[in-house]
């Protein structure tokens, strides 16, 4: 009774749909312009991803210390490693560049050569005062400039790691972008139309090759790049699919229809982003490629059910209510798995993966909801599809891969579950080797400029990823005090031997300076002053700073006096590597700093994109259990049968095993990006085992209750959708691997792996296991052939 309200449900929809063409097709245009117009909303982030959640410890912490000391990520470092510098013409663009940057309204501030100061002693007014390092006046005397070059690699440690490298000779420069503009668009302006014109002008004036990096630059670049890309993932996704739909039914009008569905999804996937005015980030700009490969298995299954129709009663009215009636609940199913895998992201916690999640699930049913009004529509208008339209149903490779299918099913079980067994032992070795990964530069492409420079700063100055640590003294003017100095001091010293991270600032290295400069700049007095000098060397650099806009450590004492930064930079390493590095720095920490009189605070841009990698693929895992046990359930609520979802839920776990396994053998580290795949190609994978069971439970009633004809027959009819569908998924994710970032890259090639194994479980183990689990109504079966 239930069935036959099912059944007389989906029927009467087909009569609406194709009574109402006109008043639908009406609808869905106004819908397609409604969403196309909500385009204006769109554009491109300007933050970096953050993977915790907003009220996780670790962001609180980072919290507190940008209401402390503002935005950290502000700093662009331009660099170059090259002994012709020191040259009158070659100082003279660096001059022109350094100056043109300083006088751009977004720059806070520049650190550079050209206008380097030097801390000297003030004995008249006893205080310090910043005098220029070098004199323009004689900059055009190349002896001059080489008597600067040697001032500066000999008697300014305080520069040291900072500003220059002295056994390698590279030097930068530091530009601090105002902090209110750091994460708006006119960071992207000042990038890309300031900075980048006058890099490119000095380069081809000098000769000298400069290396560009720090986070504002490296994330406008890279979403630049990221923006260039969405064209090409569309196109590519859109050519690829449509060219095999159209190797697989060679029908010109099966495949325009197609296109048109995929272009309108594409166009309600960016209007629901510009409806939600979501940003555009590396996450939803996969979205509308995703919904061109996702959505062109709906046009498969429904368009070669209208062709098997028509082939075996030539009665378009009848079959175009069947693909309705028929394949419209199964299709339903199979479109709410793939939306429930991606829905399971919003559950993390995490805002980034919450909006992909949401906006991908609600454009998963609405290109469903495309297909299925706009195939049966279009074809009511068209003539009958001809001989030729129908030719591929009789492919000699289809019905000899189907029927190879069918004898190794029939026959040879124990060899598909001997192969599926050997499988799962190899892929619980490779992921024994898994390892986790999380770093801000890992899923940025290898290839750009960016990465390269990258690699310069890590060689050179160790890194450009910001690691912060907050000190607390828990007294106001605390951090002038002598005892907190020195701690600070073995605390920076414990940071400068570590390989991973690059020489500490704070203001120790001010203090140590204020010595130097009191001892006429000699370079050895480099050091923190004794208790004997401490009162008048710090009260010469209280009266220096005063009122002083040039107070080079304004930035690494809170105005009270109380709260004290030291920075440092790391090198691009992993999340174990990371994990070592922090015990390390806790462990000093509280060695050096008594709880009861500090609070110190590790945190930091490095820091908050590792801890959120690591609370990312636990969060993962637990929504990849989610969804599948979600799943199963639908399935369960579906078929009515435990045996049946068992079966379906065996058969698509195996692919997602063996990808890990390769992962692991292959050094593919777990990460945002990798995690991702698992929930996906879960989501995916499991259609075809919905259609086969759908299809199988249909012709098990028709049949009363025949299992192995029912199978068999199953298998003939999906096998045909199950094998277009996954070669259309697999290449169509295949496409992904034209990005250059290698997030991008590993999601579309993991998935088509997976995609690839998957078309193969569910084409041999999901039948040979519903064989099995009815093995007694199967034996029943042949025992009454025999009889009879």
């Amino acid at each position: 009774m239930k069935n036959a309200v099912q059944v007389g449900f989906w029927e009467k929809l087909a009569r609406i749909i194709l009574k109402n063409r006109i008043i639908i097709l009406v609808i869905l245009s106004a819908l397609t312009i409604f969403l196309g117009y909500q385009w204006k909303n769109l554009s491109m982030t300007y933050t970096e991803a953050n993977l915790l959640p907003k009220d996780h410890i670790v962001n609180k912490q980072y919290q507190q210390f940008l209401d402390k000391f503002g935005e950290e990520g502000n700093l662009v470092v331009i660099g170059f490693q090259d002994p012709k510098f020191f040259t009158p013409k070659n100082y003279a663009a660096w001059n022109e560049l350094m100056t043109g940057l300083k006088n751009s309204k977004e720059v806070d501030l520049v650190v550079s050569l050209n206008d380097l100061k030097k801390l000297e002693k003030d004995t008249v007014n006893e205080k310090f005062v910043l005098t220029p390092f070098i004199d323009q006046k004689k900059a055009l005397d190349p002896e001059y400039l080489k008597k600067i070059q040697y001032d500066l690699f000999h008697n300014l440690p305080f520069y040291e790691g900072l500003l220059f490298n002295k056994q390698s000779g590279s030097i930068r420069s530091a530009i601090y972008i105002n902090k209110a503009l750091v994460n708006t668009p006119e960071r992207k302006t000042f990038i890309l139309e300031n900075l980048v014109p006058k890099i490119d002008k000095f380069e081809k004036t000098t000769g000298v090759d400069l290396k560009v990096s720090g986070m504002p630059y490296i994330r406008t670049i890279n979403a630049d790049n990221m923006k260039g890309e969405i064209g090409l993932f569309i196109g590519a996704a859109l050519f690829t699919v449509s060219l095999i739909f159209f190797f697989f039914f060679r029908s010109f009008r099966a495949t325009f229809i197609s296109i048109c569905i995929l272009i309108i999804g594409v166009i309600w996937s960016f209007g629901t982003l510009g409806l939600f005015h979501y940003k555009i980030t590396i996450l939803t700009a996969i979205i509308p490629p995703l919904i061109i490969v996702i959505g062109i298995t709906n046009c498969i299954f429904l368009i070669n059910k209208y062709q098997q129709e028509i082939k075996l009663h030539n009665n378009q009215a009848k079959a175009l209510q069947r693909i309705i009636s028929k394949i419209g609940v199964s299709t339903l199913m199979t479109n709410l798995t793939t939306a429930i895998g991606f829905a399971t992201f919003m559950i993390t916690g995490n805002d980034l993966l919450f909006e992909f999640g949401l906006v991908t699930s609600i454009n998963v049913i609405s290109v469903y909801l495309l297909t299925l009004l706009i195939v049966p529509i279009v074809y009511s208008f068209m003539s009958i599809p001809g001989e030729r339209h129908l030719y591929h149903l009789n492919k000699t490779y289809i019905s000899t891969l189907l029927n190879f299918v069918e004898n190794v099913v029939k026959n040879k079980r124990k060899v598909i579950y001997t192969i599926y067994g050997l499988l799962l032992i190899f892929s619980v070795i490779g992921v024994s080797q898994m390892k986790v990964s999380g770093s801000l530069i890992g899923e940025m492409p290898k290839s750009a400029s960016f990465y390269k420079d990258i690699l310069f700063y890590e060689k050179e100055f160790n890194g450009v990823m910001p690691l912060e640590i907050m000190i607390n003294t828990k007294h106001k003017k605390g951090v002038m005090k002598l005892s907190t100095m020195k701690k600070m001091d073995e605390l920076q010293n414990t940071i400068a031997e570590l390989p991973e991270l690059s020489k500490p600032v704070s203001v120790v290295n001010l203090v140590k300076y204020s010595k130097q400069a009191f001892y006429n700049g000699n370079p050895e007095y480099y050091q923190l002053p004794t208790s004997q000098e401490q009162t008048f060397i710090l009260s010469y650099a209280k009266n220096a700073t005063k009122n002083s806009k040039d107070n080079l450590m304004k930035s690494y004492v809170d105005s009270t006096g109380q709260y004290a930064r030291i920075t440092t930079f790391m090198k691009d390493i992993g999340t174990q590597e990371m994990a070592r590095v922090e015990k390390k720095l806790r462990s000093k920490i509280a060695e050096i700093f008594p709880e009861d009189r500090y609070e110190v605070t590790l945190t930091g841009k490095a820091l908050v994109f590792q801890k959120g990698t690591s609370y990312l693929v636990d969060n993962l895992i637990e929504s990849l259990i989610f969804a599948i046990l979600v799943i199963a359930g639908l399935m369960l609520y579906l078929f009515r049968s435990f045996k049946m979802v068992m079966a379906s839920v065996i058969t698509n776990i195996l692919p997602l095993c063996i990808t890990s396994g390769l992962m692991g053998y292959f050094g593919i580290p777990l990460k945002p990006s990798t995690i991702l795949v698992f929930s996906i190609a879960f989501g995916i994978s499991v259609d075809n085992a919905i259609q086969f069971m759908a299809k199988y439970k249909h012709d098990l009633i028709q049949s009363n209750g025949k299992v192995k004809k029912s199978v068999f027959s199953a298998l003939r009819e999906t096998g045909i959708s199950t094998f277009y569908t996954s070669v259309v998924l697999i290449l169509g994710f295949a496409t992904f691997t034209l990005s250059s970032f290698s997030g991008t890259i590993a999601l579309g090639g993991l998935i088509s792996c997976t995609l690839a194994f998957a078309m193969f479980a569910n084409l041999l183990v999901l039948p040979a296991l519903v064989l099995t689990f009815e093995k007694k109504k199967a034996k029943k079966e042949d025992l009454e052939n025999l009889e009879g």
